[in-house]
C-alpha cells in the first residue's frame, strides 16, 4: 500500500471518529438525561414494558366497594387522573392516597385499594404526572409532585368532604411521599416504601447497577441535564431534607435484598424523620419489587395495625385541651 492511500486512509478514519464523537457527545447531552425525567419516552418503553396494564373496571368489579374517576388540575394545570375508592364499611377510619413507583400507574393498587376498603379506608390511587392517564410530560422526582398532592388534598377536602387524609408510596411514590408529609402537614400519617434519599446518589446507582461502573461527575452531568431539560431544581429532590420536617406518624419499610435501592437509603431516611410516632420494618430476604410477595399477610396486618393506631392518635389529639 503506498503511503499516499495509507495517508488518505488515515484521514478518513480520523473523520469517522469525529463524528462518532460528536454524535455521542450530542446523544449524551440532549437524549440521555432525557431518559431520566421522559417517562414516555418511546425508545425507554421498547426497553422497559410496563407491566400494569389498563383494564376494564367493570370486569373486575368487586360487590359492595363503590369507586369514582377523579380528574384534578393541579398547580400548573397538569390534569392529574385518579381513582377513589371508598370504605364498604358502615364508617370510613380515614383516606390513604396511594403512589405508585416509577413507569407504573394507579391500577397497580386495585387489589390494595378493595383490601383497605374491606378494612374501613377510602383510598385514593393516583396516576402521578407523565404516567398512566395523567398529563405531563416529565417527571420531576418529587419536587413537582408533592405540589400535585397539595392539590388532590385540595380537591378532596373541597368536593369529596374528606379529611384524615393519609399516603403510601412505593419507591418514587416512596419519594414523593416523604416530600409531600414534608410540605403539606395535612397529611396525617404514612406508609413509605423501598425508597430513596436523594435523586443525585439514585441516578449514579443506577448508572453503575445497568452499566457496570460508577462515573459521579458523569452521572452529576446527567442529573444537572435532565433538571435543565425538565425544568425543575434537582437539589430538590431529595427526600432526606424533607424527613427533617415530618412529624407525622410513620411507618418506612424497606427489604434488605434491595439491589435498586439499598436499604441504608431507607435508614437514612428513617434517621433524619422527627416524629415521635415512627418505625423501621425490614423485609428479610426481600429484593425491590417483592416486599409485598415476601411480607405476605404478617406484612399486612402488621400495615394494619399501624393504619389503626393512627385512629386512636387522632382521637387522643383531638381531646387535648389548651388550658
Amino acid at each position: 500500500m503506498s503511503k499516499a492511500l495509507k495517508k488518505r486512509k488515515f484521514k478518513i478514519i480520523k473523520r469517522i471518529a469525529l463524528i462518532a464523537l460528536i454524535l455521542g457527545l450530542l446523544f449524551t447531552h440532549f437524549f440521555i438525561p432525557r431518559l431520566i425525567t421522559e417517562i414516555r419516552n418511546p425508545l425507554v418503553s421498547l426497553i422497559k414494558r410496563n407491566k400494569v396494564k389498563d383494564f376494564d373496571i367493570a370486569a373486575k368489579s368487586i360487590e359492595n366497594i363503590n369507586r369514582k374517576e377523579l380528574s384534578i388540575t393541579s398547580f400548573d394545570a397538569i390534569k392529574l387522573s385518579a381513582r377513589l375508592t371508598f370504605s364498604s364499611l358502615d364508617s370510613t377510619k380515614g383516606t390513604i392516597i396511594l403512589l405508585h413507583g416509577i413507569r407504573s400507574n394507579k391500577n397497580a393498587f386495585f387489589d390494595l385499594s378493595t383490601f383497605l376498603a374491606k378494612n374501613g379506608f377510602n383510598s385514593v390511587a393516583l396516576d402521578s404526572r407523565a404516567h398512566g392517564n395523567s398529563g405531563g410530560q416529565f417527571c420531576s422526582f418529587g419536587v413537582n409532585e408533592k405540589k400535585d398532592i397539595k392539590s388532590v388534598i385540595d380537591y378532596l377536602i373541597n368536593e369529596e368532604n374528606i379529611n384524615n387524609i393519609g399516603i403510601w408510596g412505593q419507591s418514587l411514590g416512596g419519594a414523593i411521599g416523604l416530600q409531600a408529609m414534608g410540605f403539606d402537614k395535612r397529611i396525617k400519617f404514612g406508609i413509605i416504601e423501598s425508597t430513596f434519599s436523594d435523586f443525585r446518589t439514585i441516578v449514579d446507582d443506577y448508572f453503575k447497577l445497568h452499566v457496570g461502573f460508577s462515573f459521579k461527575p458523569f452521572s452529576n452531568y446527567l442529573v444537572n441535564r435532565a433538571g435543565d431539560i425538565a425544568d425543575f431544581d434537582v437539589n430538590d429532590a431529595k427526600p432526606l431534607t424533607y424527613c427533617e420536617t415530618i412529624t407525622q406518624p410513620i411507618l418506612v419499610v424497606h427489604g434488605n435484598k434491595d439491589d435498586r435501592i439499598n436499604i441504608a437509603y431507607g435508614k437514612a431516611n428513617f434517621s433524619r424523620i422527627k416524629s415521635k410516632h415512627k418505625e423501621f420494618l425490614e423485609i428479610d430476604n426481600a429484593n425491590h419489587l417483592n416486599v409485598w410477595a415476601i411480607g405476605g399477610t404478617p406484612y399486612f396486618d402488621k400495615v394494619l395495625v399501624f393504619l389503626n393506631e393512627q385512629q386512636t392518635i387522632r382521637v387522643k389529639s383531638n381531646n387535648i385541651q389548651i388550658l
